[in-house]
């Protein structure tokens, strides 16, 4: 059997009960080799108090005529020349009375006459010699069986009851997994706000809701990210492209020279070169959000990212009257940072063309690099008129444009 494929309140009742059986068995046994042992000793107790009186009077010579014993009572008193002075020893016992004397003291059971008894042998030293006295008595086998029948049937009630209980349990147990599970089916169904309930009780399932609904506030998040980048490229997207047509559509219907035309092609490509850095940036956005591991790098090697940044910022800004220097403040070279070079270096660049673009055709970009507590701060100043207190909130959200 696969109990992968049994439900969680199956399992749980068939691991109680099989625990329970266990546990009810070896109860079972234990309780019954204590009756048993106690139904051995009382018996025992028996035997002893019916031989005493036959031990007393060969002890003190009374042996001339000695009285019979009770209803019910079996006793044989054997003398030391071997003769049986008392027999009443049912008739599968009387008869091997020599040789139940013949053995040593103590106790036995004896199987005669389709029953089984529990015979007791003791000897009597008296002046003559060595006395012997047997008593029996019918093994309570009957007591012990029926013993055993109701402790076979107590443990299957029992063990049932218990199984019935387990399911109960489980049932009220896993009924707030059952109310995540419909609230999640509906949740499906018609998507929204809605979060699932979060019970009163702060026990295992309280805790999985709230993780479930963290979950599903990333996902929505996820979601709404993934919609808003369509969104935004879409409007991105729709000014280049119609920008494109009007030239191209220009170009072939109203050039009249060969140099209106080259004119408006080359109108068209330069909005093309924009719509393909529309398309890289994009790339990057996805790339970044698909990035599940953080990257890693030595302080170091940022400081000498950052050097090479500044020098494709002078490429950038060549035949304008633009500086752009940089310094670091490094104590700890070999510290290792959560970010890649790779990530650190596009930070570099997108943060110098937006300063290159903000003082137009003069000014001074300054990049610094200083090492703080837990980490490194890059600070870039320029000579532009930076952002407006109204646009700083909207700064670093996707295709935000400064007016």
């Amino acid at each position: 059997m696969n109990l992968s494929r049994l439900t969680i309140r199956a399992r749980i009742t068939g691991g109680s009960l099989l625990i329970a059986i266990l546990i009810s068995i070896v109860a079972g046994i234990v309780i019954y080799s204590q009756v048993a042992r106690i139904v051995d000793e009382s018996q025992i107790r028996v035997l002893e108090g019916i031989e005493g009186q036959y031990v007393t009077a060969i002890t003190t010579g009374d042996t001339a005529e000695l009285d019979m014993p009770g209803p019910g009572q079996y006793v044989a008193v054997i003398d030391p020349s071997g003769t049986v002075a008392l027999d009443t020893l049912p008739e599968g016992l009387s008869e091997r009375v020599s040789e139940l004397a013949a053995e040593p003291d103590g106790d036995r059971t004896v199987d005669a006459a389709s029953s089984r008894f529990v015979v007791r042998s003791t000897s009597v030293d008296a002046g003559e010699g060595t006395w012997r006295v047997v008593t029996a008595d019918e093994a309570d086998s009957a007591v012990l069986s029926a013993l055993a029948w109701l402790l076979i049937a107590s443990i299957a009630g029992i063990n049932v009851a218990f199984a019935a209980s387990s399911w109960l349990i489980g049932s009220a147990a896993l009924s707030p997994v059952s109310r995540l599970r419909r609230s999640a089916s509906e949740l499906v169904a018609a998507p929204g706000a809605e979060l699932l309930p979060v019970g009163p009780a702060h026990d295992e399932i309280s805790e999985l809701a709230e993780t479930l609904n963290e979950l599903i506030v990333q996902l929505r998040a996820s979601a709404e990210r993934e919609r808003q980048i369509v969104s935004d490229a879409s409007h991105e997207f729709r000014t280049p492209l119609a920008i494109i047509q009007t030239r191209l559509e220009l170009a072939q219907r109203q050039s009249l020279t060969l140099d209106d035309m080259k004119s408006d092609v080359a109108a068209a490509q330069r909005t093309l070169t924009r719509l393909s850095s529309l398309a890289t940036s994009l790339l990057e956005l996805s790339r970044i959000d698909a990035q599940t591991t953080r990257g890693s790098a030595s302080i170091a090697a940022l400081a000498e990212e950052l050097a090479d940044a500044a020098d494709r910022g002078r490429l950038r800004v060549a035949g304008r009257r633009v500086r752009i220097d940089y310094a670091d403040d490094i104590r700890l070279p070999g510290a290792v940072v959560s970010v890649s070079v790779d990530d650190f270096g596009r930070i570099c660049d997108n943060l110098i063309g937006n300063a290159a673009n903000a003082i137009g055709d003069e000014g001074a970009i300054e990049l610094r690099l200083t090492q703080g507590s837990g980490g490194v701060i890059l600070a870039v100043n320029d000579d532009g008129g930076g952002m407006d207190e109204e646009f700083v909130p909207f700064a670093l959200d996707r295709f935000a444009r400064q007016s």
